[in-house]
């Protein structure tokens, strides 16, 4: 059975105090997880190495929010790749939405940073998605298909099998987004893993985890990962909290005991 992908990041929220609470209540949560699960999470840069360090027993990877696209120079206020493996990251999200529109992310500069990442050991974490708009258009597919072969430009098979990529519309991100719906959420998917099969072959495309995310609750994280193209959930507020995060383990979990006896 393939691997499950399950993570959050908690973007810019949290303090060391609420961190440690955090890593605490949710350590016992991540000691007996399946061998199919794999969790992470992708805390705020200065908690990065508290957290890598807090879950080392357990099976949860540590990760950034984000890294320069150069190895170092005069970038004040850049993390590099080599600093972000330093203090304990293992992967390294790239792309998401927020820094496209907030910090002049472009599918350029998200290509760079994944081909440095890959070349320091470092696991990306690419995000895709498209906007209101281009729903509306009715070119969804187009545009993440883009920024998916943008993003692997130059990154061979072999390199390849070391990312995860993450759908997440813009339109059902954020505390107003609008959740996908199971049958929107599996079309993108299937639209990357249809482009991976365009860039590679097929059975290196299956060999990529597809992760969704975009308002995954509690409600849909079971019918989400029911999908054949669903590797696996990247969550935002609803596992920002232990008991949120301990419940959507409790909740994958069972999807994969469904998955072994069918």
């Amino acid at each position: 059975m393939k691997k499950v992908w399950l993570g959050s990041s908690w973007k810019m929220n949290k303090t060391n105090e609420e961190v440690g609470r955090y890593c605490q209540l949710i350590k016992p949560h991540l000691s007996n997880l399946s061998a199919d699960l794999q969790t992470f999470l992708i805390p705020p840069f200065p908690y990065v190495k508290q957290v890598e360090t807090a879950l080392s027993e357990t099976r949860c990877l540590a990760g950034v929010q984000n890294v320069g696209w150069a190895s170092s120079g005069p970038y004040t206020g850049e993390v590099s790749v080599d600093m972000a493996k330093d203090i304990g990251a293992s992967l390294v999200e790239i792309g998401h939405s927020e820094r496209r529109e907030w910090f002049g992310e472009t599918d350029a500069t998200v290509n760079k940073k994944v081909i440095l990442s890959l070349n320091t050991g470092l696991r990306p974490l690419i995000c895709v998605g498209d906007t209101a708009d281009e729903k509306c258009w009715g070119v969804s597919a187009e545009s993440i298909v883009r920024q998916v072969k943008i993003a692997l430009h130059g990154v061979s098979a072999e390199q390849v099998t070391k990312v995860l990529i993450a759908y997440e519309p813009v339109w059902a991100i954020g505390e107003h987004g609008i959740p996908a719906s199971t049958e929107e959420a599996e079309m993108g998917l299937a639209a990357i893993r249809s482009g991976l099969t365009t860039l590679y072959d097929s059975e290196i495309a299956q060999s990529v985890p597809l992760l969704y995310g975009g308002s995954v609750n509690i409600h849909n994280a079971k019918m989400l990962l029911r999908q054949p193209n669903i590797d696996g959930l990247f969550v935002g507020r609803t596992a920002w909290q232990p008991e949120g995060f301990a419940r959507l383990i409790q909740l994958v979990t069972e999807v994969i005991e469904e998955q072994a006896y069918a």
